[in-house]
């Protein structure tokens, strides 16, 4: 058999303080671009530099310094918490390991502010997952990403497993969390809508090529190709 490649030839740039949206359909190559950017998967080939250092070819005891600056958000809030752990240790894990300095109850104090952050209360520290909605899961899950206080966060459908109705919640939070701060989001979607109200950039992503790359509103305004035109046709509307 032939070599099969899940992404060729796929280039962005990712601004600070800003989030580009990497949309595309299922297999077009986008949860692979955000595990290789986190080096969880290899590239066998081309180059990714966050900050100015080409990490790439990085050990992994090279990239550690820079791993907590790499965060990731990902799709499932079901199967990406430890159901063995309560939510103190979920949230303190990072600070545990990226911040040794800091003494237990200083640990505690940070994760009871980052669920407040995020939504929720500090008294839920010592529940386990199961206890808790999809949506409050999600939450948990961009808490544990910010206590290593990133500089970007991977979203990795941060959202398509959850009701129509929390998903608004949990983008508007990311939004808000962007706007105080600062953070840079790469933004894995296939859903066109939500990446129209997140994204102040798009690449649309077919088959791990790229087929379009543009500020949003000029995405949505003029779309240049075939391929982004039939995406955004393909969006339900009330209007027939």
């Amino acid at each position: 058999m032939g070599e099969v490649k899940a992404v060729t030839d796929v280039s962005f740039n990712v601004p600070r303080g800003k989030t580009v949206g990497l949309v595309g359909e299922s297999g077009s190559g986008k949860t692979t671009i955000g595990l290789a950017i986190l080096k969880l998967v290899p590239a066998t080939s081309g180059s990714i530099h966050f900050c100015g250092t080409e990490i790439t070819n990085l050990s992994q005891s090279a990239f550690r310094p820079l791993r907590r600056q790499i965060q990731m958000i990902f799709q499932d809030p079901f199967g990406s918490l430890n159901p063995r752990w309560n939510i103190l240790k979920i949230v303190t894990e990072p600070l545990r390991v990226h911040f040794p300095s800091l003494k237990a109850a200083q640990r505690e104090e940070k994760a009871a502010d980052l669920l407040e952050r995020v939504g929720l209360k500090p008294e839920f520290l010592l529940r386990f997952p199961h206890e808790f909605s999809g949506g409050q899961r999600q939450r948990i899950g961009i808490a544990r990403a910010l206590a290593a206080e990133p500089a970007l966060i991977v979203c990795d459908e941060p959202v398509s497993a959850l009701d129509v109705s929390v998903q608004a919640q949990i983008v508007n939070l990311l939004a808000d969390l962007e706007a105080e701060l600062g953070i840079t989001y790469l933004f894995i979607a296939h859903d066109l809508a939500l990446i129209e109200h997140i994204s102040d950039e798009v690449v649309v992503l077919c088959r791990g090529e790229v087929m379009e790359s543009a500020p949003a509103e000029m995405i949505y305004r003029e779309p240049k190709h075939e391929y982004t035109r039939n995406l955004l046709a393909s969006v339900p509307t009330l209007e027939p």
